[in-house]
């Protein structure tokens, strides 16, 4: 019998954290408008957006946007604290909470508006505010965040909204009067967004808590990320279309608007496992990956397609999703079956200095990381920053995807495995579960149970094992632990767990 593999290698071996300073003095920020405090710039990063090798623009909660240049310089290998300068290109703005580079000027969602950000004299100054859409509910509570854009295939520009907390009865009723099933919140507060290239500002799906992150797959489809609280068992990964209600039932009370996308809602249930309330909520879509509480992250955030071709590591064409509260970032594999969205999630990379918010992959496939906490805890040294992640160049030992088959699962590896570790059913565990829906905050898992791994097949070219078994079902979380399995020098998985939402039984 195998017991646990020996695992000696870091997350830091095969990816490194490089952090990149800001200024302390006016003079160092090289912008003669700008005056600092005691402590410099409060790099409260909210977005971010590549402009070249050498340069960035982030927006900060604060309201500005700065643009950083010789960012390509910093390598962490020595004191290289003052290669980057900072230039402020924006201010005055009301917590922007996502940056885009798109058609040759940025692009951000404030409180309430999304908002056109242009040089017109190219000093490097926005001198052109341009709202391109408004409209959506605005009541002042502070939990009213509003996040984006991101662009789709189409060429859509997507944003979220998230509900207002703790508003009740006549607090809201002259905004949203007669609301569906007694719910109060402002216009849109838990919804989807899109601004089309004509100009046209359509709500798309809703259920909604705190959807900070958004992003498209390779596909070009449209996900958001929520995290856990009322109504929301854990933390998700969703698949944004027309139609969909996902998790918070108080975003229903804006179904009766023009331009609402869900309609016949007649039963909200409390308190039933999720297997059976999307048998009586049809309007109620399920997640394509959950992500486990505290095994997968506490609070998910910004969403990144490893779109380098393989400059980020054999991980190209995957999503990596951010995370507040344990400050790091974890891998998520996506397949469709039925039509259904669903995969694995990994842990990935840990030991960022603050909480996770916004990611932003660079030309050489590296991964630009804004950082702040404000307002809540999380791990690290530090309130808030940028740092750099960047692959060494050496490949993990890893479960790359984790595919459904109609009678267990399907394991890719980025090395070859050892076969005798590999074919051996006790280097193997696995258990499902799954949450309740309910209005109270989160979810314990819930109808847990073990599955006997009957058989695991190694390809010949020993990176695939099929692991077969009894037991297996929708709607559940597969949770894997692959604790006995080595490579093919011996060495154990850099991670050893995985989790995957199984929404639909391949047939065949």
């Amino acid at each position: 019998m195998f017991t646990d593999a020996v695992r000696a290698d870091e997350e830091s071996d095969y990816y490194r954290i490089i952090s990149i300073a800001a200024p302390e003095s006016q003079t160092e920020s090289r912008d003669p408008n700008w005056k600092p405090s005691d402590d410099g710039i409060a790099l409260e990063v909210s977005g971010i957006a590549v402009l070249s090798p050498s340069r960035l623009a982030v927006s900060i909660r604060k309201g500005e946007v700065w643009l950083l240049d010789g960012v390509d310089e910093v390598t962490g290998e020595e004191d290289d604290s003052n290669r980057v300068s900072y230039h402020r290109f924006a201010n005055a703005l009301h917590e922007p909470l996502g940056l885009l580079h798109h058609e040759d000027s940025l692009i951000t969602v404030q409180r309430t508006e999304m908002t056109r950000l242009r040089d017109t004299t190219g000093d490097d100054v926005a001198d052109e505010y341009e709202t391109l859409a408004s409209g959506w509910g605005v009541s002042g509570h502070y939990h009213e965040y509003a996040y984006g854009p991101k662009l789709d295939s189409a060429g859509n520009l997507w944003m979220t909204l998230n509900i207002g907390m703790g508003l009740k009865g006549e607090q809201l009723k002259q905004i949203v009067p007669d609301a569906p099933f007694g719910y109060r919140q402002a216009a849109w507060r838990g919804w989807a967004m899109k601004l089309t290239p004509d100009g046209d500002l359509q709500p798309v799906c809703a259920g909604m808590r705190s959807p900070s992150g958004l992003g498209a797959n390779a596909d070009g489809d449209m996900f958001y990320t929520d995290q856990q609280g009322n109504w929301v068992a854990t933390n998700s990964l969703n698949y944004m279309r027309p139609g969909a209600f996902f998790h918070h039932a108080e975003s229903l009370a804006s179904i009766e608007l023009d331009g609402s996308t869900i309609h016949d809602v007649s039963e909200v249930p409390n308190g039933i496992a999720y297997p059976e309330v999307l048998k009586r909520f049809p309007q109620m879509r399920p997640p394509a990956v959950w992500f486990p509480y505290k095994k997968a992250g506490q609070s998910a955030t910004d969403i990144l397609l490893d779109s380098s071709d393989g400059g980020f590591g054999p991980f190209a064409g995957q999503l990596f999703v951010g995370e507040f509260t344990q400050a790091s970032i974890n891998r998520v594999f996506l397949e469709r079956v039925d039509g259904e969205y669903q995969g694995a999630c990994f842990p990935f990379r840990r030991g960022f200095a603050s909480a996770v918010l916004r990611m932003a992959q660079a030309e050489d496939g590296s991964v630009y990381v804004g950082l702040t906490n404000r307002g809540w805890s999380s791990l690290g040294t530090s309130p808030y920053g940028l740092q750099r992640l960047i692959w060494t160049g050496k490949t993990p030992f890893e479960i790359k995807e984790m595919r459904a088959n109609p009678d267990g699962f399907e394991l890719v590896f980025t090395r070859p495995v050892n076969l005798d570790s590999a074919s051996d059913v006790r280097s193997y565990g696995m258990s499902s579960h799954t949450y309740v829906y309910q209005s109270s905050y989160g979810s314990d898992e819930v109808k847990k149970r073990d599955l006997e791994i009957l058989e695991a097949v190694v390809s010949e070219d020993r990176l695939r094992v099929r692991l077969k078994m009894d037991g297996l079902r929708e709607l559940f979380v597969h949770e894997l632990d692959a604790h006995g399995v080595m490579d093919s020098s011996g060495n154990g998985l850099l991670h050893r767990k995985a989790y995957y939402t199984l929404n639909r039984i391949p047939r065949n």
